[in-house]
This record gives structure tokens, C-alpha cells and sequence, in this order.
């Protein structure tokens, strides 16, 4: 029986010196339009190198004494103006190599980027043109190549929306204070896809959780039957809060 090879034993004393940091912060920041069922993503077009005159997730270095979730903030505020939103903080990118400057930089930072997704109203966002040349909201499925690794990012952050969406009350945040069923279903098809549940089952479903409160509220739109308002019940909701749940 053929002997095995010893593991290779690192000797600390020749080991690479350790990494200086820089650290930024990323934003992939979601809307739907449910009136076109689309799904939005905004990006902003750099206007300075590296990748100059390429589109970005919104995003900047985080700066002395403060959090990485208020430069979350920070960017959202100098972006777009908005009342209801949900942020949360997505996953750390920082493989070597994956900002140009590093190898420019003489002291060889590494750039880390901490990224965070955000689901906003698309009706109430209002983007800021001031000190921004490009900004706009792209359908996720003709989003361009990007800066950076940002297509890598936004990838990720749409999988965490689709599975946020799976066992988490996260559309409630972007919805109206009342809605019917089927703006609700929209939603979740306009993420999801129009295969992930048809309508029958999907509201069946919905309403047996018993977080839906009707509001005795109809709502004509088109020749249909007038159809009911529900609102979100958050104190229904809190008992269910830390329980395995599968809304759809």
C-alpha cells in the first residue's frame, strides 16, 4: 500500500504580510413596477475611472467614524428619496483582484465591499439628478455588463429578494397600506416568475397564514367584480415571526 503524502505544513514565518483595507459599501436597490410587471434595479453611471462611463450598483467608501449601515443610508439618501423601504445587509465581495486599483495602489490596498439590497415603493421613489449624470432604474433582465464585480452582486441580492419573498412578510414593506390579492400576486410574479404558484392557490394559501386583514373595502378597476382591500396585520403576524414559514 502505497505510503500517503504528509500534509503540506504552512511555516507562519514566510507567510504573505497581512492585507490593508478599504471599505465600501454597495446598493442593490430593488423596485417593482407592478403596472408593466417589471423588476427594477437601480444603477448609477460612474463618472470617474476605474470603469469610467460604466453603469454601477450606487455605491461609495465608507468614511472615518461611520457605520457601515449608515453609508448604506448615506448612498440611498444622496440617490433617491423615498418614505417606506427595507435594507438589509446582503454578503462581503472581496476577492483579491476585484477592484482595479489595487494593483495601481503603491501600498496594495485590497477594496472590500459590503454590500446591502433594498426594496423600495416604486411609485413614491423620486431619484436625485443632483451630482449624478446617469441614474435610472433598469429591468433586471436588460441590465448591462457592469463596473466592478456588480453584476456578481446584483446576482446575489436577486436571489436573497426571491427567497425573502418565500418565507418573509418583505413585500408588505413596498405595497400600499391596503391592497387587493391580486396586487400582491403580481408582485410576487413579477419577482418570481409567472410559474411559481397560480392565483387560486396563492391566495388560498395567504389567507389561511391569517396575517391579512380585509378591510370590508372594495375596489372597482376595469369591468371586473369589484375586488376587496386587505391590510397587512402586524400583531397577527408576531406570533409567527420566528417560525419556519413558506408563504407561497
Amino acid at each position: 500500500m502505497p505510503a500517503r503524502s504528509p500534509k503540506k505544513i504552512i511555516n507562519s514565518t514566510h507567510q504573505q504580510p497581512l492585507a490593508d483595507f478599504k471599505v465600501g459599501v454597495d446598493n442593490v436597490i430593488f423596485s417593482v413596477d407592478t403596472a408593466q410587471n417589471r423588476l427594477l434595479v437601480l444603477l448609477v453611471m460612474r463618472q470617474q475611472e476605474p470603469f469610467l462611463n460604466y453603469w454601477s450598483l450606487p455605491g461609495t467608501l465608507v468614511r472615518q467614524g461611520e457605520s457601515l449601515e449608515d453609508a448604506a443610508y448615506r448612498i440611498m439618501a444622496e440617490k433617491i428619496k423615498v418614505n417606506n423601504l427595507y435594507l438589509e445587509q446582503l454578503y462581503t465581495f472581496g476577492g483579491p483582484q476585484r477592484d482595479p486599483r489595487e494593483s495601481l495602489d503603491s501600498y496594495g490596498v485590497r477594496y472590500l465591499s459590503v454590500s446591502y439590497f433594498a426594496l423600495v415603493r416604486f411609485e413614491e421613489a423620486e431619484l436625485i439628478a443632483d451630482r449624478v449624470a446617469g441614474i435610472a432604474w433598469y429591468p433586471i433582465k436588460q441590465v448591462p455588463q457592469l463596473a466592478f464585480d456588480h453584476n456578481e452582486i446584483l446576482a446575489y441580492g436577486h436571489r436573497r429578494l426571491k427567497n425573502k419573498l418565500e418565507y418573509s412578510p418583505v413585500a408588505f414593506d413596498v405595497l400600499p397600506e391596503t391592497f387587493t390579492l391580486n396586487d400582491l400576486y403580481q408582485l410576487y410574479t413579477t419577482v418570481l416568475g409567472e410559474n411559481f404558484s397560480d392565483y387560486s392557490n396563492f391566495r388560498a394559501r395567504l389567507l389561511k397564514l391569517g396575517f391579512l386583514c380585509d378591510t370590508g373595502i372594495k375596489v372597482s378597476r376595469g369591468a371586473g367584480r369589484p375586488a376587496s382591500l386587505y391590510k397587512f396585520d402586524a400583531e397577527a403576524f408576531a406570533p409567527l415571526k420566528d417560525k419556519p414559514l413558506v408563504f407561497i
